[in-house]
This record gives structure tokens, sequence and C-alpha cells, in this order.
């Protein structure tokens, strides 16, 4: 029947978002307000008690996002190819000096330095998983093989054109004898050397990695190859 949108046969967001438009509230309320619903799905999902990974198939390019797009902070930022572009060589160290913004809205498009490629010849891997939920492949990178130095989360999509570099990683932390894959993973027994090529993103503020992340920034999405 026409008339207005059933608010019950929508998400939760969708129906805040409808209700800002029709009711017009301030951009700045509309800020808050958007980023509080996205910020409690994300803490929804990431401080429930199911493993999610034993849910996934074991193939790390057969892993099937459990949680809805629009629950995913920035999901189409995240979600792109790697420019085909010259990158600009960087450290660990420029990546965690980057200035961060106070806010940044859950579907912001990317802008400045999210528009360029870096390439990290090299830094240590620390930690890396597979999260359960957005099937991305996560890894902590820091500028000294320190298990204490400060980190940059870095991620590798489930996206296809991406596939390889995730099965890369995975067969290389074979070698070292590491499992990766959605139910296996998380701190390496010591540091491992690695170099990166991805996107500068921005994330939000929220139960991400371990404790010693240093900064809102990411590489994401972006390949990591272990050095010999």
């Amino acid at each position: 029947m026409a008339g207005s949108p059933n608010p019950f046969s929508t998400s939760p967001l969708n129906f805040t978002r409808m209700t800002f438009a029709r009711n017009g509230v301030k951009p700045l309320l509309r800020v808050f307000l958007l980023g509080g619903v996205a910020l409690y799905f994300a803490l929804t999902l990431s401080c429930g008690a199911i493993n999610f990974g034993a849910v996934q198939p074991q193939g790390l390019c057969q892993c099937v996002p459990l949680e809805p797009p629009i629950a995913d902070f920035r999901h189409d930022e995240k979600h792109v190819p790697i420019a085909n572009i010259p990158p600009t060589e960087a450290t660990v160290d420029t990546i965690l000096g980057w200035p961060q913004d106070i806010i940044v809205l859950p579907d912001a498009p990317r802008t400045g330095r999210e528009l360029q490629v870096f390439h990290v010849a090299q830094a240590f891997l620390q930690n890396v998983s597979v999260n359960g939920e957005d099937c991305d492949v996560d890894l902590e990178i820091s500028q000294t093989a320190d298990k204490n130095a400060p980190r940059v989360i870095v991620e590798t999509p489930v996206d296809s054109e991406i596939c390889s570099a995730r099965l890369n990683i995975q067969s290389q932390l074979a070698k070292h004898g590491f499992r990766l894959d959605p139910e296996h993973g998380g701190e390496l027994p010591q540091a491992l050397p690695a170099a990166i090529l991805g996107m500068a993103f921005e994330d939000f503020d929220h139960n991400r990695g371990s404790v010693q992340v240093a900064t809102l920034w990411e590489l994401h999405p972006a390949t990591v190859n272990l050095l010999p």
C-alpha cells in the first residue's frame, strides 16, 4: 500500500536516518546520533560471546561476512581496489604521526590522504587473525620487533580481487609454523619482517586490536608480504 515506509520493515540504522530526514535534526546532532547507532552495532557484534570463526568456512577466500554492510563503519570506502598509482614511501612511525580527526562520519567518502597508496618497505608483523564478522584479515605492524612497540592495523578484505594476497600471507605464515584461518590466528611468537602496500583509511575509536594499537589510521585495503 502506498504511503510512508513501514519503520519496522527496515534496519534500526535506516530507520534512524529516515527519522533524521523527516524531522530535520540539526547536522551536529545527526553526527552524534548516527555515530552512536553505528557504534552500538559494532560493540554488539564485537563484544558478544559468539565465536564467529567457528561458523565460517576454513578457506580464507570463502569466508562469508555475517554483519550487513550497513552495520560496518564506512563499508563502501573499505571495499575498494588498491589504486593503480605510484605509492608514497612511508614507515610505521610515519603513519603513527598522522593527525586524527575528532569525528569521522560513518558514511564519509575517501578524501585527502585516503586517496593515496603507501608502501612500507619494512615493518614487523606482530599479530594476525581473521575477523569472523566481516571476514577481513586483520594484521598489526610495528616499526621495530619489540612486542611493546606501538602498532598500526593493516587489513586485507575478503574482496575477490585481493584473494590471492590473502592466500599468500597465509602460505607464508604457514612456513613459520603459524596457522591462519577463521578459527586460528592471534599474536605471533616473535615479530616477522614484512612489506606492506595499501591505501590509508581512518577508522573510528572502538575496541580494535591489541592494546599496542596506537592510531585510528590504517592501511586498508592492503597486501602484506613477509620478507626473507
